[in-house]
């Protein structure tokens, strides 16, 4: 038995020789990288501003922190929750049909095709560049950063809810014919229990990280507490910059315990 088991071991094939050459490709690609870098372009006033950040985050401006007023932490903190949960409702129910549209178990190939080039496209173009052009059609404020989360939501949102369609047990459809369902009975007790789940486990990561996509987006007055943030470093307030970045980090830290136990329960039932 143990030769056997000898046997077996050395027959195992030898990785060395392709391990010596990633490892050696990855050390030329570090190597090269760190050649690239200037250090040589960090100014004095640089690192004095790197300090003064430091240093408003470590005293910020507790009276800016807790207002409650529009021009408040806490309120700008709220405008940016529901830009990023009604942009990804918005965005997780348009993707639904996509989804279904691109899944080549459920369409002919062509159309899954066609349907995937247009998810391909809309994913390409990063949200800050939708969040310029929206800003041009629909102005400043918190609707085109909806508009810009809503869009950029459904790119990826169809992608993930299509590798849980084609997941599918279509076997139980075989036996919805056989006792006579209709198409409705179908997808109502055979598709929607089986995806139901996991399109909501999909849909609470996606808020997670449309949350920090909407804090972008203020940046280029789509709403949120980005544009206060980049108003405050342009005129130095750094008490502020640091009041904005401890509201933004316990916001997204209560987010991500939240999302992390709903998508747990979601998937264990």
């Amino acid at each position: 038995m143990m030769n056997a088991i000898e046997k077996q071991l050395f027959a195992k094939p030898r990785m060395n020789s392709y391990i010596y050459v990633i490892s050696a490709v990855l050390l030329g690609l570090i190597i090269w990288s760190l050649f690239v870098i200037d250090f040589g372009s960090m100014e004095e006033s640089g690192w004095a501003i790197a300090q003064n950040i430091l240093l408003g985050i470590v005293t910020p401006d507790l009276d800016f922190l807790l207002d409650f007023t529009t021009q408040g932490v806490m309120y700008l903190l709220v405008e940016t929750i529901a830009i990023a949960f009604l942009g990804t409702i918005l965005g997780a129910m348009l993707a639904i049909p996509f989804a279904f549209l691109s899944a080549s178990n459920v369409v002919p190939k062509p159309v899954a095709f066609i349907t995937r080039l247009l998810l391909i496209f809309i994913r390409t173009v990063p949200s800050l560049v939708y969040g310029l052009m929206f800003v041009r059609v629909a102005g400043q404020g918190p609707f085109t950063g909806v508009l810009t989360i809503t869009l950029v939501s459904i790119g990826m949102l169809a992608k993930l809810f299509v590798d849980a369609i084609e997941d599918l047990d279509t076997s139980i459809f075989e036996s919805m014919t056989s006792i006579g369902c209709t198409t409705f009975e179908k997808i109502r007790f055979g598709i929607i229990p089986q995806l139901i789940a996991m399109f909501l486990s999909i849909g609470i990561y996606r808020f997670d990280m449309n949350l920090r996509e909407a804090s972008i987006l203020g940046l280029v007055g789509a709403g949120g507490i980005g544009a206060p943030l980049i108003f405050a470093m342009n005129a130095y307030r750094w008490n502020e910059v640091g009041s904005i970045l401890i509201g933004l980090v316990i916001l997204i830290l209560i987010v991500e315990l939240w999302s992390n136990y709903m998508r747990n329960k979601l998937v264990r039932g």
